[in-house]
């Protein structure tokens, strides 16, 4: 049996790249495997420097910390496990970050509960737990509370047989790809006018 140090991840590019973290035995936690976040880094590429990015389930951290590695501003790590978000803040510490923010909160609470003053957000990674159909009500959440900046992109991680969910109003599919039992998807929200 593995002890719970044994779950280590490697951040693939960027600043912290070769860097390895760790993460703790949460039920239904599996960080994004390296090769599904090398293709959807290279996809935004373009624009990940500066990007303001929300972590709606973030788990080992792995999509987070890959994001402020490759130059994004920014980036609001959700998770509402309590062992899974205290090891978030260790790796911040580990990697002497401040881009990142951790908050022990379940995602559709946070969605549900309106941003205030806060800015909106240009990159979402939502990657929930498989099968519990948290896409759709997630992606509504996003778009009925304003959290989107106008030419927003949002990263939809989820179970391969997962073919169709419901983008909020305005995003378009750009991309799509399976590895393995994953399916992945980016859409990007088009401004009118």
């Amino acid at each position: 049996m593995p002890s719970k140090q044994s779950n280590t991840l490697r951040i693939i590019g960027g600043t912290w790249r070769g860097r390895k973290l760790h993460f703790p035995d949460v039920d239904g936690l599996r960080p994004t495997p390296d090769r599904v976040r090398e293709t959807l880094f290279n996809w935004l590429q373009p624009i990940i420097a500066g990007a303001r990015c929300l972590d709606l389930f973030a788990g080992s951290g792995a999509l987070g910390f890959e994001a402020l590695s490759r130059g994004a501003a920014s980036v609001v790590m959700l998770e509402r496990d309590g062992n899974a978000a205290k090891q978030l803040r260790e790796n911040m510490a580990i990697l002497k970050t401040t881009g990142a923010q951790v908050i022990q909160r379940d995602a559709l609470e946070f969605l549900n509960s309106g941003h205030g003053d806060a800015a909106p957000f240009d990159i979402v990674f939502l990657d929930p737990p498989y099968h519990q159909n948290l896409i759709n009500p997630c992606c509504t959440a996003l778009e009925r509370s304003d959290w989107l900046s106008a030419n927003s992109y949002l990263f939809v991680e989820a179970e391969r047989e997962l073919q169709t969910f419901a983008l909020p109003p305005g995003f378009e599919h750009i991309r799509n790809k399976r590895a393995g039992q994953v399916g992945y998807h980016l859409a990007v929200r088009r401004q009118s006018g």
